[in-house]
């Protein structure tokens, strides 16, 4: 049989769906994987990729659909954390600045941008000493050993930071200062990865949980997985399992009965969005500030703004991370404390909560397990054959995959190196190529200049796999009735290509309609679903009940918002499930 080519391999349509899963089923005792990963966050996206790019034999598995969990509710920056020079963590800094240029300039220009930050002052002489200073050595950090891959920061006086940023409130802010950072899609990027995983040959299936982890005396050898779309249950056997479970670690590290592990707390961070005309300000540039609690970002995302964040602890169910009534007011009275004009309730278009896996001390028995450690993630054996990791930010992910893949088969495959740093995610080969073209990509199909570089930044060279749907229907080439911003194409490349199994994986994850607008994808949910179903073997009535899930799953949210406090959300919020129970 002649091999798939490489592209194709990374489709992951229902079909492709069903032959990764009769490859996982055939990783058995005699003939196992040599790495299975569990969680399909960026962590684990990050380390199946990287151990794919290896030659490993690779499975991955997620409960849910890719990035459903915390890598999907970020402030969606690629940083290298300013507030983090304050704790004088500057290896951390250097590492996160080198990850972030790495993207833009390399291995992923389609999917990480630059974005400039304003950085107002409130006080003339000591915050443009203090924060001129910080964001002085921010800036020289990026411009050892390398090219830089934004431009340097300058300082605003007073009328400069109005004209930049008018809607700051000018009778607060006494001047500024101005700085480049880099955002990205954070749904979206796990999702390439995952494609990129699998163009490398791993077999990734999603809604696949781990229900047990498989022994040979103390050894873990695999998982018992389940489909969630079918009820099969079945082994997967693997020389090392890696757990990258984020806010459920210790869930699935008791799952495994294993004596030692880490310990992760959850901390809730949420976000609101609201149209970009309420908040004047020159074309992507955004605020950053601190807060007493945590840090605000007013940050420009098309065609509205994402402001956050929060900082609490949250010990509800890790399932149901909600937004309360107290927590929206937080975020907007701290965004109103620097703007001219106020926000109020009304402009609140969407919201979004996400819990921060927090890495607490290194929990042992016995002092047997083996561990290494930086100061933002730890990797730890927390059985034999099943290594941990936890912590970490986003911008760092590849790090982070690179060191649980070394660790992982240090013993077993010690020569066999990362090599992440220069092999790209999809859709970033060709990419400045493509650039070029996009006047006459625009002029072909009748694009504007918005709706093209919105493509670009979603796509990359895969772009070119979504025009082939409207060249053979041209009807997939009109915009979404409902959801304006995006194409009927892209619903369905959302199904032929990037592994959505659900109405809410194409409304929450391929496209982001839950917070984009203010029936939080509502609307367009019947739209979604008449051109999603016939894809996914769907008849009337399994249409009819993804469109009643997602709408109710949209109504507790809602709920959950009206509350004041955690508990009242979190139950809120898990009254009605995300996609329908399995009939």
């Amino acid at each position: 049989m002649p091999a798939t080519p490489a592209l194709k391999r990374s489709e992951l349509t229902p079909d492709s769906r069903r032959e990764h899963l009769a490859r996982l089923r055939a990783a058995t005792a005699d003939a196992p994987l040599d790495v299975l990963v569990v969680g399909g966050g960026v962590n684990g996206a990050g380390a199946a990729f990287d151990a794919a790019t290896r030659g490993l034999g690779v499975g991955l598995v997620e409960a849910r659909d890719w990035a459903s969990g915390t890598s999907s509710r970020s402030s969606k920056l690629m940083h290298g954390g300013l507030r983090y020079l304050q704790m004088l963590d500057f290896k951390l800094v250097a590492e996160a600045l080198r990850e972030r240029d790495l993207l833009i300039e390399r291995t992923a220009p389609h999917l990480v941008k630059p974005i400039k930050f304003v950085f107002p002052f409130f006080k003339k002489v000591i915050d443009r000493g203090f924060i001129g200073s910080g964001v002085l050595l921010y800036d020289a950090m990026q411009s050892v050993g390398r090219k830089r891959a934004v431009p340097f920061h300058r300082h605003l006086l007073h009328a400069k930071m109005l004209e930049v940023f008018p809607a700051l409130d000018g009778d607060k802010a006494v001047g500024a200062l101005e700085y480049y950072d880099a955002q990205m899609d954070d749904a979206r990027f796990v999702m390439m990865l995952v494609r990129s995983a699998a163009q490398h040959d791993a077999a990734v299936a999603n809604y696949t949980t781990v229900i047990d982890y498989l022994h040979d005396g103390p050894r873990v050898i695999g998982a018992r997985v389940r489909d969630e779309e079918t009820g099969e249950e079945f082994d997967i056997h693997a020389r090392e399992t890696i757990l990258a479970g984020g806010v459920w670690t210790q869930e699935q590290q008791e799952l495994a009965d294993a004596d030692a592990g880490l310990e992760v707390l959850a901390s809730k961070g949420i976000h609101v969005t609201v149209a970009r005309d309420r908040i004047p300000a020159v074309p992507d540039t955004g605020i950053i500030t601190q807060t007493e609690k945590s840090v605000l970002f007013i940050i420009p995302w098309d065609e509205y703004w994402v402001i956050g964040t929060t900082d609490t602890p949250w010990t509800e169910d890790v399932a149901h991370p909600a937004a309360t009534s107290t927590d929206i007011d937080y975020v907007l009275e701290h965004a109103n404390a620097i703007l001219a004009q106020d926000l109020t309730r009304e402009d609140v278009i969407g919201v979004y909560t996400g819990l921060r896996p927090l890495l607490q001390p290194v929990k042992k028995a016995g002092g047997g397990a083996s561990t290494k450690v930086s100061r933002e993630h730890t990797v730890m054996e927390v059985e034999p054959g099943l290594s941990a990791i936890a912590g970490g930010k986003f911008t760092t992910y590849r790090v982070m995959a690179e060191d649980v893949v070394d660790f992982a088969i240090r013993e077993d495959q010690p020569g066999r190196p990362s090599l992440t740093r220069t092999v790209p995610v999809i859709g970033a080969q060709g990419y400045a190529a493509l650039v070029r073209e996009k006047a006459e990509i625009a002029a072909r199909y009748g694009f504007d200049e918005i709706r093209m570089d919105r493509l670009l930044f979603r796509y990359g060279t895969l772009l070119h796999d979504v025009l082939a749907l409207i060249d053979e229907d041209p009807s997939l080439g009109t915009p979404l009735e409902h959801a304006p911003r995006y194409l009927r194409a892209e619903a369905v490349y959302a199904v032929r290509a990037e592994g959505a199994r659900h109405l809410a994986d194409v409304l929450q994850r391929r496209t982001r309609l839950d917070y984009e607008t203010r029936d939080r994808g509502a609307d367009a949910a019947d739209e979604i679903a008449a051109l999603v179903g016939p894809l996914l073997g769907w008849d009337a009535a399994t249409t009819a009940r993804e469109v009643e899930t997602y709408r109710a799953f949209i109504d507790a949210r809602l709920a959950s918002e009206a509350t004041s406090d955690d508990a009242s959300a979190a139950r809120a919020a898990a009254s009605a499930p995300e996609v329908p129970a399995r009939s």
